[in-house]
C-alpha cells in the first residue's frame, strides 16, 4: 500500500519537501487570516485572497488573476484546513516521488487553478449566482485524478489495495461533495479531471522521453 506512511518525521521532510512546504504554507496563511478576521468570515476571506467570481462582472475571475492562486492556500475553519492537509500528507508523497519536485508543483498548481476555472464555468452555465471558493481540495483531487489514470493505464504500478484505496476515495469523495451543500462540488471534479488529463499529458511525455534514450 503505497499510501501508507512508514517514514519519521526527518525522512518525511528530507524525502517530500514540496509537500511539506505546501502543508506548511497553508497552515501559516490559515494562521494569518485567523488572527485578521477570522477564517469563516465572508469580508476576511475575500479581503486575503478567496476566489470570487461575479456574474454581471467577473464571471471567471480574471480580473484579481492571484486569487486562483491564494485561495489554493486558505480554508474556512479549523476542520477544513485538518481534513485537507490530512489528504495532503497520506495521499501527496507518492506523486511527489514519481513526479520530481519541479514538475510535481507545478501539476499541483496547474490543478488548484483549473479546478477554480471549472468552477467559474459551471457555477455561470447553471446560473448559480457569484462565487466565493476556497480550499486546497482541488489541487488534492488532481493527485487523486492522477493516481486514478495511473491506476487505470499503469495497473502495475500499484498495488490492489492503492488501486480499491483510489477508487474508494474518489466515489465517497464525490458523493459527500453532493451532499454536502458548503463543499464545492465542481471545484473537486475539476481538479479531479484535471489531475486525470495533465498526468496522462506528463505519462505520455516520459514514455517518449525513454524511448528517446
Amino acid at each position: 500500500m503505497i499510501f501508507l506512511r512508514y517514514e519519521s518525521f526527518r525522512e518525511y521532510l528530507r524525502l517530500y519537501p514540496v509537500t511539506v512546504i505546501l502543508i506548511a504554507l497553508n497552515i501559516v496563511y490559515f494562521i494569518v487570516v485567523a488572527l485578521n478576521g477570522g477564517t469563516t468570515d465572508t469580508y476576511t476571506l475575500i479581503k486575503y485572497g478567496a476566489f470570487v467570481t461575479l456574474p454581471d462582472v467577473d464571471p471567471y475571475g480574471i480580473l484579481e488573476p492571484w486569487r486562483y492562486v491564494t485561495s489554493m492556500f486558505m480554508h474556512a475553519g479549523f476542520q477544513h484546513l485538518l481534513f485537507n492537509m490530512f489528504s495532503l500528507l497520506v495521499f501527496a508523497p507518492p506523486l511527489e516521488r514519481l513526479l520530481k519536485k519541479p514538475r510535481y508543483l507545478l501539476f499541483y498548481l496547474l490543478c488548484g487553478v483549473l479546478a477554480s476555472a471549472f468552477s467559474a464555468v459551471m457555477q455561470l452555465v447553471l446560473g448559480d449566482g457569484p462565487l466565493l471558493a476556497v480550499g486546497a481540495s482541488g489541487a488534492i483531487y488532481g493527485v487523486y485524478g492522477a493516481f486514478l489514470y495511473i491506476a487505470l493505464f499503469r495497473k502495475a504500478w500499484l498495488d490492489d489495495g492503492s488501486r480499491k484505496t483510489v477508487y474508494t476515495i474518489l466515489v465517497f469523495g464525490i458523493i459527500y461533495s453532493i451532499l454536502i451543500p458548503k463543499i464545492s462540488l465542481w471545484g473537486h471534479v475539476g481538479g479531479g479531471l484535471a489531475g486525470f488529463l495533465l498526468y496522462g499529458l506528463l505519462d505520455r511525455a516520459m514514455v517518449r522521453r525513454k524511448r528517446a534514450r
